[in-house]
C-alpha cells in the first residue's frame, strides 16, 4: 500500500480509500464485513461514509466490521448531513455516527453535499454546521474537518473563499471531469495551495458508464485519479473482485506522465462536455434526497434510497428546521 500525507497535518492515509455508499449494495452483512476486513488487511486505512447513507445502514456495517481492534488501524471518516440546518442537529447526527461506529471519536468529519448555490451561505450562517465543527473538535470527538460535493466547482470555491480553516476537501476527479465543470482545474490547485488534504472521489465517474461504453478502462481511470496531487482516491467497491482489481492497480502503481494524462483527457473530451459520464453533475437522480429536502426541492420518488428513506427513516430526516441566512464570519 502507498501512504500519503493528509494535507498539512502529521497524519498519513492510504492512497486509495473505501467508499461507504457501496457497502449498502452488498447482499449480506457478512459479505460487507469480509470486504472491509480484506481492505484493512491489504493496508487500506481511509474509510468514507455518511450519516444518511441507506438510513444509517452503512455506518452500522462499518462499525460492526471495526470491532476487535480494527478501529485503531483506520482513518475513520463520516459526513454530517444537516444540509443547511442547525449546529444542534449536526451534533445529534455526530452522536448517531459515533454510536453506529462504536467509537468515541472520528478522524475526519465532513459536511456532506455542497451542491446548491446557497449551501456555502447556509454552512457559514450563525448557528450553522461550522459551529458544530468547532464544538466537536473542542470536545475531542473529531480530529479533522472538511466538506464534500460533486455538482459545481464554484460552490467549492465559495466555501474556501469564506475562510473557514478546513483540513480537507472532497471532490470528483477523473479524466472526464477535466473537460466539464472541472474540479481538477478549478478546485484542486486552490485546495493544495491552502495546504488542505485533497480527497478524490468518483474516479470511475460514479457509474462507470464511460468504462461500459468502451471509452476508457477501469485501470486507466484509477491510475489517472491517483496520479493527481491528492491525499487519497476514494473508490466505491461492491465486491471482492473490485477490491482486488483496485489493489492490483495500487501494487504496480506508477504515476502517469503529463503526456499520458493529456492523451487520456483528449480521448474523453468528445463525450465529456454534456456530463453523460458524470451524471452527478447534471442529474437530479444522483442528488442524495436529503440534500434536497431542507431546500424544498423535489426528488426522484422512483429511486430506491428515496423510497427507503420515506418508509423507514426517523425524525432527523424530516425535521423542518432551517438555519438563519446571516453571515457567520
Amino acid at each position: 500500500m502507498i501512504y500519503r500525507k493528509f494535507g498539512s497535518t502529521n497524519a498519513h492515509i492510504s492512497a486509495i480509500g473505501l467508499g461507504g455508499h457501496h457497502l449498502g449494495d452488498l447482499p449480506t452483512l457478512d459479505e460487507a464485513v469480509q470486504l472491509i476486513h480484506e481492505a484493512i488487511d491489504a493496508g487500506i486505512t481511509f474509510f468514507d461514509n455518511a450519516w444518511e447513507y441507506y438510513n444509517g445502514k452503512t455506518e452500522t456495517i462499518l462499525g460492526r466490521a471495526l470491532r476487535d481492534g480494527r478501529r485503531e488501524k483506520v482513518f475513520l471518516m463520516t459526513k454530517v448531513c444537516t444540509h443547511g440546518r442547525s449546529a444542534k442537529l449536526a451534533m445529534q447526527m455526530l452522536e448517531d455516527s459515533l454510536r453506529r461506529y462504536q467509537t468515541d471519536h472520528l478522524d475526519l468529519w465532513q459536511i456532506h453535499g455542497i451542491v446548491y448555490d446557497n449551501d456555502p451561505e447556509l454552512a457559514y450562517a450563525q448557528g450553522g454546521v461550522l459551529e458544530a465543527f468547532d464544538q466537536a473538535k473542542k470536545e475531542g470527538k473529531v480530529r479533522f474537518v472538511g466538506f464534500t460535493g460533486h455538482k459545481d466547482p464554484a460552490f467549492h470555491l465559495k466555501m474556501l473563499e469564506l475562510g473557514y480553516p478546513f483540513d480537507s476537501v472532497q471532490m470528483p476527479l477523473n479524466p472526464f471531469d477535466a473537460n466539464y465543470h472541472s474540479f481538477e482545474k478549478q478546485v484542486l490547485p486552490e485546495v493544495n495551495r491552502r495546504g488542505m488534504a485533497a480527497l478524490g472521489m468518483k474516479s470511475m465517474g460514479g457509474t462507470a458508464w464511460g468504462i461500459k461504453a468502451g471509452v476508457v478502462k477501469a485501470e486507466e481511470m484509477l491510475r489517472y485519479a491517483m496520479s493527481l496531487p491528492v491525499a487519497t482516491t476514494i473508490c466505491g467497491m461492491d465486491s471482492l473482485d473490485v477490491l482486488h482489481q483496485n489493489l492490483g492497480v495500487v501494487s504496480s502503481f506508477q504515476p502517469m506522465t503529463e503526456t499520458e494524462m493529456a492523451a487520456l483527457r483528449a480521448r474523453c473530451a468528445p463525450t465529456a462536455a454534456d456530463g453523460r459520464f458524470e451524471p452527478y453533475k447534471v442529474s437530479l437522480r444522483y442528488d442524495n434526497p436529503m440534500t434536497r429536502m431542507p431546500h424544498g426541492f423535489p426528488f426522484d420518488h422512483t429511486q430506491r434510497e428515496v423510497t427507503e428513506m420515506l418508509a423507514n427513516a426517523d425524525g432527523p430526516w424530516l425535521v423542518p428546521e432551517t438555519t438563519p441566512e446571516t453571515s457567520r464570519r
